[in-house]
């Protein structure tokens, strides 16, 4: 089985380090970085490592175009290769490699293996309350309006390429943040299997967050917009 790992980076050189070596002892096939030009360092660092494993890969962009526009490259990628199974997740220390190989398992008889952050009591504990009850509302909000009882909006998760069509995943059209919820809207229609892992999320402990205030209210309309379009699809 072929699996390849798409990390999408911006200014994340803090983490970059961390995140590979819990990933090196795996015997993933490649391990691939889409960086929104960066320029804290984080392409230094990624070609460092590249130098010594053959596995790594990057795809450096000129612009900050969007983390779901990332994730997409990332995917894109991995059906041009042919690879079996895509693995995303995030490069600021919250997604936690070492559930991969659990995922893994799962994604032989699932087409999209997503996790969940709602199932433990104290998955969030260590987050701002704030940010804790603006996650929460948005999950209730968009199980509400697209009436789904997933946690649609985390980027980790398992995609089974070889049975889940391109053309699927690109329905999903937006390219921040909404498109991790778009996307699994879209595969839950088109009656693909979804399987749900329970994680623990800590809040980053290195860098910042790259969501800001507009991202929030951008993706709360597109929401709107699209729970009212979705009768018309």
């Amino acid at each position: 089985m072929k699996v390849i790992i798409i990390i999408p980076t911006l200014n994340e050189s803090g983490n970059i380090n961390i995140i590979y070596n819990k990933l090196k002892k795996n015997k993933y096939s490649k391990i691939l970085f889409v960086d929104d030009n960066s320029n804290d360092g984080t392409i230094q660092e990624i070609k460092k490592i590249k130098k010594r494993d053959r596995r790594i890969e990057i795809i450096i962009r000129k612009n900050k175009v969007g983390v779901g526009s990332a994730h997409k490259e990332g995917l894109m990628y991995s059906y041009k290769k042919k690879f079996d199974v895509a693995v995303t997740l995030d490069a600021d220390g919250t997604h936690n490699p070492y559930v991969i190989p659990k995922m893994i398992k799962y994604i032989k008889f699932y087409d999209l293996v997503i996790t969940n952050r709602f199932k433990y009591r104290n998955a969030l504990k260590n987050w701002h309350w704030t940010r804790k009850y603006l996650t929460l509302f948005r999950f209730y909000l968009i199980n509400i309006l697209l009436n789904i009882n997933y946690d649609t909006s985390g980027a980790f998760r398992i995609y089974n390429l070889s049975t889940i069509k391109k053309k699927d995943i690109m329905l999903a059209k937006n390219n921040s943040y909404s498109f991790f919820w778009e996307s699994t809207y879209f595969l839950n229609k088109k009656k693909y299997k979804i399987k749900e892992i329970p994680i623990i999320l800590p809040y980053r402990k290195i860098g910042v967050s790259k969501m800001k205030i507009f991202d929030v209210f951008s993706a709360l309309n597109y929401l709107i917009f699209f729970s009212i379009k979705r009768f018309f699809l």
